[in-house]
């Protein structure tokens, strides 16, 4: 046993507490006690009031371990319920024999306002990595913004298992291309402003569009092109392979710029090309990965048009190139020595295989 208690406010399916922290503890094969506060995928308003028992079961476990003996390690994730305002995450942190606060996302840059501004996750960032003896950020991006507040700030970035993901064999383009966006419901609005390039791309080409995502919302001009598929795990991450290009749009916005590239990474993984905005760590992660960086609209429709209309053989070497740096600079194995090194444990063989990999809902 290892002392370690590991703290959320989402449970398996929620993707930042899967892939920031508890993977890990498959990954490393670590004992812990953990805290998901009712397990969920996410804390909104609708999913905590279609739940009141394990709300109120959730409140009390939080205020036991606030009153119980300190953990010998804690690793918190972004939060560890949405009514702690970073004021529990603060106290545990400083009470723990060695405390660790993780996030991915831009939290300090979240402007929404109402309930947000005293309940948010962003409420509760700057008192946690003030607190915490180690923030473990996401990307370089983040760890600037809680450098001025934190003791110590590690970067650690968002992980994959390369080998979980059917590679993609055949690189020839058909008749109809396929262009494919792997997503949340909350980032699919990310696809508006492409959607004049991906229109021209589709008269050019004759492309259409995969969404892969949990959402049904309507997507304007973009539906006369697109296919839906509901997002499920693995089952989904196999058309990966199927597609011809990858696509990672963002605006470039302060909450933007703290994102983790996680899609790129499942691109790559899977060996496909993909192009991106270069927004934040995005530009970094899309050279490393041999991929095409687009800001402008017609940035995109050119970046499209030569990924769909380039030799076979150039596609390949492109997608080969995203595998190779996903599993030399984003995989568990690769940042395994880094992480128990955060965590203060002894240095041990990892223990992850690939039939342990479970659904993950994907990262936004």
């Amino acid at each position: 046993m290892t002392g370690l208690v590991v703290a959320s406010s989402y449970g398996p399916t929620g993707a930042s507490s899967r892939v920031r922290v508890l993977e890990w503890l498959s990954v490393l094969g670590l004992q812990a006690e953990v805290l998901d506060y009712i397990g969920t995928a996410n804390v909104r308003p609708g999913t905590l009031l279609r739940r009141p028992r394990e709300v109120l079961r959730a409140e009390r476990r939080l205020r036991r371990l606030r009153s119980g003996p300190p953990p010998e390690r804690l690793l918190v994730s972004r939060s560890m319920g949405p009514f702690t305002g970073g004021r529990l995450e603060a106290a545990l942190l400083r009470r723990a024999g060695w405390g660790v606060y993780d996030f991915d996302d831009a939290l300090h840059a979240d402007d929404r306002g109402g309930i947000h501004r005293f309940f948010g996750e962003g409420a509760g960032w700057a008192p946690a990595v003030r607190a915490a003896d180690l923030v473990i950020a996401g990307n370089q991006h983040l760890a600037d913004a809680a450098a001025g507040l934190a003791r110590e700030v590690q970067v650690i970035p968002s992980c994959v298992h390369p080998d979980a993901y059917p590679m993609k064999q055949e690189y020839a383009v058909g008749p109809e291309p396929r262009l494919i966006w792997v997503g949340s419901p909350s980032t699919e609005r990310y696809l508006e402003a492409v959607a004049p390039a991906l229109l021209e791309v589709h008269r050019r080409t004759g492309a259409r569009l995969t969404v892969v995502s949990a959402g049904d919302r309507p997507l304007g001009e973009l539906d006369t092109i697109t296919d839906r598929v509901q997002w499920d795990g693995p089952r989904t991450d196999a058309l990966l392979a199927q597609a011809d290009c990858g696509l990672m749009p963002l605006p470039d916005t302060p909450f933007t710029r703290g994102k983790c590239a996680y899609k790129l990474l499942q691109y790559g993984a899977a060996g496909l090309p993909a192009v991106a905005s270069p927004v934040g760590v995005n530009a970094e992660v899309v050279r490393q990965l041999d991929g095409w960086a687009a800001s402008e609209a017609d940035d995109w429709v050119d970046a499209l048009v030569e990924v769909l209309t380039a030799p076979e053989a150039a596609r390949r070497a492109r997608g080969r190139a995203a595998r190779r740096a996903v599993e030399e600079h984003y995989s568990y194995a690769a940042w395994a020595p880094a992480f128990r090194r955060a965590l203060r444990l002894p240095e041990e063989p990892t223990a992850w295989t690939p039939d342990q990999e479970a659904p993950a809902e994907p990262l936004r």
